[in-house]
């Protein structure tokens, strides 16, 4: 067996070797910023060491079906994935973007609108007596409390309100919570408030209490014996009638106390 640098000058095999370092170089760089599968790496590495050992011990036939095949592999991947190629054309020193598990950028909607519409769903639960508990997220981060619920992601509505809190539904149990104008979840359940307080209070008034403690949110409760709207908000617990519930939740919302 002979070795590379047996059979060819000194300044040959050492350009070569360069030649074929950029080559690998690149088409890593290209897996790096476009394929990004751990497949992809995997065949960069093994490639890479195979073309170099027939290299260096000169294996003229298998270094050249190797770097044939690595060429093939390479130039297979950048056409299976030529929608990528032309973004990473078009700004290859872009920053690619990753999946958060915060919620995205809050969006620009109607709040008079969005606030309407919880009035009428607010009020048509009331008056048919179905209890329900309505979360609304502000500066505090309820992400890691919807966990154990179930993923909505749907723009609000009264009617989708009320079905979720329909009795005998899968979700009526538990809470909705709301970021901006998107149902985020449904049945979450939260830690109850271990403070005792006077009057009759169900599990549902506990819960909203007990979220109320820990975050900035603002919850609306309705109860199913009575159909009596109230906000829990800052540990603390607010009965409002039907008239006043707008005016009431729009204070709360933009923070404005009421007492």
């Amino acid at each position: 067996m002979s070795f590379v640098w047996e059979a060819l000058p000194l300044g040959s095999w050492i350009i070569s070797l360069i030649a074929i370092l950029g080559i690998f170089g690149f088409a890593f760089f290209m897996y790096f910023k476009i394929v990004k599968r751990r497949a992809g790496y995997i065949f960069i590495f093994v490639s890479f060491i195979l073309v170099l050992l027939t290299f260096l011990f000169y294996l003229e036939f298998a270094f050249i079906l190797t770097t044939c095949l690595t060429v093939v592999g390479v130039t297979i991947s950048l056409f299976a994935n030529l929608g990528d190629l032309r973004s990473f054309l078009a700004n290859p020193f872009k920053k690619s973007q990753t999946k958060s598990s915060k919620f995205e950028v809050e969006k620009i909607y109607n709040r008079e609108l969005l606030y309407k519409t919880i009035e009428t769903a607010v009020i048509n639960l009331s008056k048919t007596r179905t209890g329900a508990i309505i979360t609304f997220e502000k500066n505090t981060s309820l992400a890691d409390v919807i966990k154990n619920g179930v993923a909505i992601k749907a723009p609000v509505s009264a009617e989708l309100l009320a079905t979720i809190f329909y009795p005998g539904t899968r979700l009526h149990d538990g809470a909705v919570v709301i970021h901006g104008n998107e149902i985020v979840a449904a049945s979450v359940f939260y830690t109850p408030t271990t403070k005792p307080f006077a009057g009759k209070y169900g599990s549902r008034h506990r819960a909203a209490l007990g979220i109320s403690e820990i975050s900035d949110s603002v919850t609306v409760v309705v109860s199913e014996e009575t159909g009596r709207i109230s906000f829990a908000v800052d540990g603390q617990l607010d009965a409002v009638d039907q008239e006043s519930f707008l005016r009431v939740f729009e204070n709360y919302m933009d923070g404005v106390s009421e007492e």
